[in-house]
């Protein structure tokens, strides 16, 4: 087949590019950093450089492939002119022009959980908006969105916290579970669903491990060498001060915030548990753990 992918090689398109290539596809890879370019052809893709922002381009490359991957790229929080929700708009509309204008019949989009909600969700909110405007494209498209849990690496900024004060902490109650996912097994679900047979529109959802967040502090407190690591259960005004004072937009700090109250309601995960994944993925807590310390480590 031949493919086009949205996102570089990120934490999820490098893992993708890689798998797809190795099953002998045609694959090209958008990326808006031109260096990028050598990485990209010496995994044996071909790369086209140029933004997103760019219908044109984007047009261009999704002309000719049998199917495309569509993503949002992460935004800078910390950006105070970042207007997130007008951001994924963007986007979708881009991709949604993109896909009518190349004639290209088989989509996979990278969601998120949560995107089932259109208010509710805090950060998240953008994703309900992207698949309600890729939903909006003719009949004969075929789309899945594919809509991860939480992210492991979402943990990493916690190793201040651990190393500091001996302990992790989030809006969220401690018996609260919470379904976290690799990009490694989410790139595996893009692959195999983008070269199925698809029709219709479509959901799925992507996790590795589901766990509360006591026995998630005691596997990463195992980890760094401090058993007795905890996790410690913060307001909702605790933790948006605290991403505040750490120069994060306030509006988003305030979306942040209720993102997590979401989880600790389980509201966040109401369709999730209706319709979870028939397989989890391979990589599970106690591997994640190993990044975890070693990012302590170099503290």
């Amino acid at each position: 087949m031949k493919i086009t992918l949205a996102g570089s090689l990120g934490h999820v398109g490098r893992p993708l590019t890689q798998e797809l290539v190795q099953q002998g596809h045609s694959v090209t890879v958008i990326s808006s950093n031109t260096e990028r370019q050598k990485d990209i052809e010496a995994m044996g893709a071909t790369a086209a450089i140029g933004s997103i922002e760019d219908v044109d381009f984007i047009t261009s490359a999704f002309t000719g492939a049998d199917a495309v991957f569509c993503m949002v790229p992460p935004a800078n929080y910390f950006d105070h002119n970042l207007d997130l929700l007008a951001y994924y708009k963007n986007l979708a509309n881009n991709y949604a022009q993109a896909i009518t204008r190349s004639g290209v019949k088989k989509v996979v989009n990278l969601s998120s959980i949560g995107a089932h909600m259109k208010e509710g969700n805090g950060i998240l909110q953008g994703t309900f908006y992207v698949e309600s405007i890729l939903n909006a494209l003719p009949s004969d498209i075929a789309i899945t969105h594919i809509r991860p849990t939480e992210f492991y690496y979402n943990l990493l900024p916690q190793v201040h916290s651990a190393k500091e004060n001996g302990f992790i902490a989030s809006n969220i109650e401690g018996e609260v579970v919470n379904a976290w996912v690799s990009p490694v097994d989410i790139a595996s679900v893009i692959a195999e669903e983008i070269t199925s047979k698809l029709a219709g529109q479509n959901v799925g959802y992507v996790a590795s491990d589901e766990l509360t967040y006591n026995e998630l502090a005691k596997i990463l407190g195992e980890a760094i060498g401090n058993p007795d690591l905890k996790w410690v259960t913060l307001t909702d005004e605790q933790l948006t001060e605290g991403l505040k004072a750490a120069g994060m937009q306030p509006a988003i700090a305030e979306g942040m915030m209720e993102m997590y109250a979401a989880i600790n309601s389980g509201l966040l995960y109401e369709h999730y548990n209706q319709h979870k994944p028939k397989k989890m993925g391979t990589v599970k807590m106690k591997d994640f753990a190993e990044n975890f310390a070693e990012a302590y480590n170099q503290l």
